[in-house]
């Protein structure tokens, strides 16, 4: 029904900067929440932000300082503009979706892109 997938990640090394995009297509309503996501190697996975179709955003404490989240709902698109990279960032990022319609809510995810941070 609805197909989520995420670009922009990448090598980079600390310091530097990614934007990471989220594109929607499908079955999709004008009544949504998106967040990203991320998950390193043998931790659990960690929600970063959230924003939604009336472009209220929120993040997560370690997130604030260094994350962006914005929309272009004429693209459907979402992105995490993640500046400061630290080699404790290295993960799979992953867009999430939940889109509301009169058959209630439905949730989606993307297959996910890896960011690395290292030297």
């Amino acid at each position: 029904q609805v197909h989520l997938e995420e670009s922009g990640g990448g090598l980079v090394q600390p310091g530097e900067s990614l934007r990471l995009s989220c594109v929607a297509s499908g079955g999709i309503s004008d009544l949504w929440s998106m967040a990203w996501f991320r998950q390193a190697p043998g931790k659990q996975r960690e929600v970063l932000a959230h924003i939604n179709s009336r472009g209220s955003t929120t993040y997560a404490a370690s997130a604030q300082d260094r994350f962006t989240v914005s929309s272009d709902n004429s693209k459907n698109t979402i992105y995490l503009h993640m500046t400061s990279l630290q080699t404790t960032d290295t993960a799979v990022y992953m867009c999430n979706a939940i889109f509301y319609s009169h058959d209630g809510p439905a949730e989606y995810w993307g297959q996910g892109t890896q960011v690395t941070v290292s030297t």
